[in-house]
């Protein structure tokens, strides 16, 4: 739990950048890191965002944004991008920052 701490306030103080440079609408964990079975070894860092404009390639960079600022693998999704059961499971454990 400690961990997700520390993703959230790294979160926290970028989501300034995120919306000005990203187009940020809103962002979350979930996944290991919410649930509490995350591991050091293994596991990567489950972040879901909303955009308030649409983006292209944009998707792309701020992934690897994320990935250079958490120092580690990030599995970025779109809310728009998910449907049904994915979207309600995901929805159920989300931690909005």
């Amino acid at each position: 739990m400690n961990y997700l701490k520390t993703v959230t306030r790294i979160i926290r103080q970028l989501k300034p950048e995120l919306v000005r440079e990203y187009n940020v609408a809103h962002i979350g964990l979930f996944g290991s890191i919410v649930r509490d079975d995350f591991s050091f070894e293994k596991s990567d860092i489950d972040i879901i965002v909303d955009f308030s404009k649409p983006v292209g390639i944009e998707f792309v960079d701020l992934a690897e944004y994320l990935e250079r600022k958490l120092s580690r693998k990030v599995d970025l999704v779109s809310r728009k991008g998910i449907k049904g059961r994915y979207l309600t499971e995901i929805e159920s454990e989300v931690v909005y920052v």
